[in-house]
């Protein structure tokens, strides 16, 4: 696509979105959900699915409303992008910008977990220590274990790195770490549904309280999975 049809593509993307913008969601989006973005229109959810599925698929313009770094286009960017296309290089590229839990977890659960390597990609993220590419390591992780990706050695790295990581009290992390515990411990793979229980267990003997935390959270959920005869 010749670069003048492309930055036209992508001011009628950010047009559409400002045209759904509203200034409440804009004034809660720190408040009340947690996502502190420093350009951001205030586009409900799915106003940003309606304008994406509008799109179809389109890996360049993906690209192209990514580096605009609106909150917005990034989010729209993950929805159309072609994820038989995503390397591992710009899986990286687009970790690097990672600075709030609504893009990390929509680019995860929409798109990176889709990518071939994704389950090495996600326990090499999870072994940074910025908050958002940790984050962005264990919501991958648990992407994939709801998605049905990766391989049961996989998951038991993933046990261990969950572990290693409880400790870590910065919410986002912490956040990110229980929801991967959950996920592998929901699996229908009986080693991984025991050992996640047991990872929950010694975690909620923990003197740490982070640890201690993901660990009882945890178990609950497993207990009321286990209750209902379900996944955890």
């Amino acid at each position: 696509m010749p670069a003048g049809a492309l930055d036209d593509r992508v001011h009628a993307v950010l047009a559409a979105l400002e045209a759904e913008a509203s200034a409440k969601v804009l004034a809660e989006m720190g408040p009340r959900y947690g996502l502190v973005v420093e350009k951001a229109l205030g586009v409900p959810m799915a106003r940003m699915q309606a304008v994406a599925k509008a799109l179809g698929r389109d890996h360049d313009l993906a690209e192209a409303l990514w580096i605009t770094g609106w909150y917005e286009a990034r989010i729209v960017a993950c929805l159309v992008d072609d994820p038989a296309l995503v390397t591992v290089a710009q899986m990286d590229r687009w970790r690097a910008d990672f600075d709030n839990w609504g893009v990390v977890d929509t680019v995860c659960f929409k798109l990176f977990d889709q990518v071939e390597g994704a389950p090495a990609v996600a326990l090499r993220w999870c072994g940074l220590n910025d908050e958002f590419g940790r984050r962005a390591g264990f919501a991958l992780l648990a992407c994939l274990a709801l998605h049905g990706g990766g391989e049961e050695t996989d998951f038991l790295e993933g046990l261990r790195l969950i572990e290693a990581c409880a400790t870590d009290e910065r919410n986002f992390v912490k956040k990110g770490v229980n929801w991967a515990l959950r996920a592998i411990g929901g699996k229908a793979n009986a080693r991984l549904r025991a050992e996640a229980r047991a990872v929950a267990a010694r975690l909620a003997a923990s003197t740490d309280r982070t640890a201690r935390w993901n660990g009882k959270d945890a178990a609950k959920g497993f207990a009321r999975a286990d209750a209902k005869g379900g996944a955890g």
